[in-house]
């Protein structure tokens, strides 16, 4: 399966999940620091802002050297969030879940309410780059338990 590609999964599936997002990385410590936790969350805040915004190579620059690679400059990038990752974009609301590290992947999921109150969960996972910094390395959407009123 592509790694680009949009995944639906229970919630029960998450290590399985996490585990395909993301290749073999050296495994992040099991318990992130309140620090690590807002670093994470205001690069995935960035890089949705700068999607929405159409700035490819702002978002495009938040992405794993890895996924940059795979998809080679911004305007790609681009067409495979406006062709597979449309929850993302269109999202009325989003709200960050409690993080996790799964098996050596950091896990960060965003609740995405959408215009017709469809609730989905992007699964983004992360890693930390040489200079200590974070990079998202893969993002899924799942479906949600919850209901918005």
């Amino acid at each position: 399966m592509r790694a680009g590609r949009r995944a639906f999964v229970c919630a029960a599936g998450g290590a399985m999940l996490a585990a395909w997002l993301a290749p073999p990385a050296p495994a992040a410590d099991a318990r992130l620091t309140k620090v690590e936790w807002q670093a994470i969350r205001k690069i995935i805040s960035r890089q949705l802002s700068a999607l929405k915004a159409g700035d490819g190579g702002k978002a495009f620059g938040y992405a794993t050297p890895g996924i940059q690679a795979k998809f080679g400059d911004p305007k790609s990038f681009m067409a495979m969030v406006r062709a597979e990752y449309t929850p993302l974009l269109d999202a009325r609301y989003t709200e960050f879940l409690e993080g996790a590290v799964i098996d050596g992947v950091v896990v960060q999921p965003l609740r995405l309410i959408g215009p017709d109150n469809t609730v989905l969960v992007a699964l983004y996972t992360v890693e930390k780059q040489k200079g200590g910094g974070w990079r998202i390395s893969g993002c899924a959407i799942a479906p949600s338990t919850v209901q918005a009123t």
